[in-house]
């Protein structure tokens, strides 16, 4: 389990690498990081997206290819990975973790 300030920390370096995350728009949304060609990722997507049909909910795609070496070598073995505000659910994970991230 991740606390809050790791998260924080987290989400700063990210946008350290990619500044238009840091904008009042995508600051606040859930971030699910992945790459192309990674086929958890599209089931992630596909199910953040099923989720979206009874949830209102606004994530955004964050491809770690566009992360320095480091960053992305952090998650290269563990994408899919959703960042909320103030946590982190790596994959698998199923509606009722989404609805509990949610929830908190």
């Amino acid at each position: 389990m991740h606390n809050d300030n790791s998260i924080k920390t987290l989400r700063n370096r990210v946008v350290a690498v990619r500044p238009d995350l840091g904008n009042t728009e995508s600051i606040d949304q859930w971030w699910l990081l992945g790459t192309t060609g990674c086929h958890l990722c599209d089931v992630a997507t596909q199910l953040l997206t099923q989720f979206q049909a009874v949830q209102p909910l606004t994530y955004q795609y964050v491809d770690i290819a566009d992360f320095n070496e480091s960053l992305m070598m952090e998650f290269a073995t563990s994408i899919p990975v959703l960042l909320t505000k103030t946590q982190r659910l790596d994959y698998p994970f199923s509606v009722m973790d989404l609805q509990q991230l949610l929830a908190s």
